[in-house]
C-alpha cells in the first residue's frame, strides 16, 4: 500500500460513515499528502494582506474613491479591520504589504515596505504594469515569503487591498480562462446597475484595445494590479517552500489564476476557502475543480475568508490526528 492509499485508508476507517464528514475528509487528505504525513500539523498560520492602487479607478470602475485604499492599509495598521479582528480571533499572524499605495506610509512594525510604484497605470491608454515593475513585484512577493517561512509557517493564506482591483481581476480571468467579459465582470465594492454597465464598457473596451496576453505574466503587465503580480510571486514561492496555501475571494483567486498558469502543481497545495458574490468567482473556483469550504455570500477581500475557514481546516487536522479508528475504538465496521 502507498502513502496516499494509507492516508486515504486512515481516514476511510474513523469511526463514521465513508465521507460522512464530507469535504473535511478532502481538506485532510489534501494536507497529508502535501505535508507526507498521516499525522499533519499547522504551524504559525500566517495572513499576508498586499494593498495597492490602480490607475484604472480614475474611469469610475468602483464605487469608492483610491483614497480608500491608503485609508484601509491604517486601518489594518490599527488593527481596526475585519480581518485584524478574525486574525485575532484565530491567532492568526497578520502582514500588511504596501505593494503600490498612491501614498507614501511612515515606518510601522506591522507594514511591509514593498512599493513598486504609486499606483499601477491606467490601462486605459497602454499596460499597467511595465517589465521592470512586475520583475520588481516577483521579487518582493518571493522575499516576503521567504522572510515568512524562516519563521516556521507551514500554512499562509493570501488576502488584498486596492480599490479598481476587482477590474483588473476579471480582465486577467477573462483572458487566462479565454472567456467573456460579461461572464467575469461583478459589482466589486457595490456598484449599482448603471455603474456596472460602465463598468462591463471599459473593460470590454480594454480587451478590445490591448493585444491577447500569451501567458499569465504578459496578463499581469496588461491588465494586472501591483498587489495580484506580488500575490500571484508570494503563491508560488509558497509552493516551493511546501506550505498549504489558502485562497481568499475573486482576486486572491485571479492571483492564484496567474500563479497556476506559471506552475500547474500549485493546485496540489490549494484550500479554496470561500466562494464569493462576484460573478466571475464561481466560474474560477470550477475552472480548477475545487470546492471552496464557505458560501457566505462574502465580497470584503483582505483574506477575510482565509481566517474565517481557519478554524475549519484545524477541525480536519484535528478529526484525522485525534478521531478513533473502528478499530481501536472497538466499533463494528460495516
Amino acid at each position: 500500500m502507498n502513502f496516499e492509499q494509507q492516508l486515504q485508508t486512515k481516514i476511510d476507517l474513523k469511526t463514521k460513515p465513508l465521507q460522512a464528514l464530507g469535504l473535511l475528509e478532502k481538506i485532510a487528505y489534501k494536507i497529508g499528502k502535501v505535508q507526507q504525513t498521516l499525522t499533519p500539523n499547522l504551524v504559525a498560520p500566517t495572513i499576508i494582506v498586499f494593498a495597492a492602487d490602480h490607475g484604472l479607478a480614475k474611469e469610475g470602475v468602483s464605487a469608492y474613491p483610491t483614497e480608500v485604499t491608503y485609508q484601509m492599509v491604517l486601518n489594518f495598521l490599527n488593527h481596526g479591520a475585519a480581518i485584524n479582528v478574525f486574525c485575532k480571533q484565530h491567532n492568526i499572524n497578520l502582514k500588511v504589504v504596501d505593494a503600490g499605495v498612491s501614498k507614501d506610509f511612515a515606518p510601522h512594525p506591522d507594514l511591509i515596505q514593498a512599493k513598486a510604484g504609486h499606483g499601477t497605470h491606467n490601462m486605459i491608454s497602454g499596460p499597467a504594469i511595465t517589465k521592470d515593475e512586475l520583475a520588481f513585484c516577483f521579487s518582493s512577493g518571493e522575499q516576503i515569503v521567504r522572510d515568512i517561512a524562516a519563521t516556521g509557517t507551514n500554512i499562509i493564506g493570501f488576502g488584498e487591498m486596492g480599490i479598481g482591483n476587482t477590474s483588473s481581476a476579471s480582465l486577467l480571468m477573462s483572458s487566462l480562462l479565454d472567456l467573456p467579459i460579461d461572464k467575469c465582470v461583478g459589482r466589486g465594492t457595490g456598484l449599482d446597475d448603471e455603474g456596472l454597465k460602465r463598468k462591463k464598457e471599459i473593460l470590454t473596451n480594454i480587451i478590445n484595445t490591448h493585444p491577447k496576453p500569451a501567458n499569465a505574466k504578459d496578463a499581469l503587465e496588461q491588465y494586472g494590479g501591483y498587489e495580484i503580480a506580488q500575490m500571484c510571486a508570494a503563491m508560488l514561492e509558497a509552493y516551493r517552500h511546501n506550505m498549504i496555501i489558502l485562497v481568499d475571494g475573486f482576486i486572491a483567486s485571479s492571483a492564484f489564476l496567474c500563479a497556476a498558469n506559471l506552475e500547474p502543481k500549485i493546485t496540489d497545495n490549494a484550500i479554496f476557502c470561500h466562494k464569493s458574490d462576484e460573478i466571475g468567482h464561481h466560474l474560477l473556483i470550477r475552472s480548477f475543480n475545487e470546492q471552496a469550504i464557505l458560501d457566505m455570500n462574502l465580497r470584503l477581500g483582505e483574506g477575510t475568508g482565509c481566517a474565517l475557514a481557519y478554524p475549519l481546516i484545524q477541525s480536519a487536522v484535528a478529526f484525522l490526528n485525534e478521531m478513533a479508528s473502528f478499530e481501536s475504538a472497538n466499533v463494528s465496521n460495516k
